[in-house]
């Protein structure tokens, strides 16, 4: 049995994610995700990308955010991203991401994690319930168009 080695993203891991991102729906250029990468590892320690390493190759994939509320006492923890190779499913990678984030988010304090996924991934919703996680409201979404695009155009 391989071992899984959990470990925080650098931007050299670009060209791996991006074939992870793409399963996910969100197609980017190694380019871009480096860029991207960039911006998210500035806001650390409350947001992190971890990834899970077989045998020395990327497998999976977690976006990590910590969101304070006005709400909560505490930051809310939220995996908005999760992403497993599909050799790799139930091979326990995706498991090992998200304990590695509750540890994250537990470490800052957090008392919450919510996982965020599109209603085309059925099959991780199982996954999520599996590990303990509920279905709790419903995620409503809007895409912004910026306020000179029209001068764009």
């Amino acid at each position: 049995m391989s071992t899984v080695v959990i470990r925080d993203a650098t931007p050299d891991d670009a060209p791996a994610l991006a074939p992870l991102l793409k399963v996910l729906g969100y197609p980017a250029s190694p380019a871009v995700i480096r860029e991207r990468l960039g911006r998210l590892l500035a806001g650390a320690p409350v947001d992190r990308v971890l990834v899970a390493s077989v045998d020395g190759t990327i497998q999976g994939v977690a976006a990590l955010h910590g969101t304070p509320t006005l709400h909560r006492p505490t930051v809310v923890g939220r995996v908005t991203g999760l992403a497993v190779s599909a050799g790799r499913h139930g091979s326990g990678v995706g498991r090992r991401l998200v304990e590695a984030a509750e540890a994250h988010f537990r470490a800052l304090g957090a008392t919450r994690m919510e996982i965020t996924s599109g209603a085309a991934h059925q099959p991780a919703h199982g996954f999520y319930r599996h590990l303990g996680y509920e279905d709790q409201g419903v995620r409503f979404a809007k895409r912004l168009v910026p306020p000179d695009a029209g001068a764009r155009t």
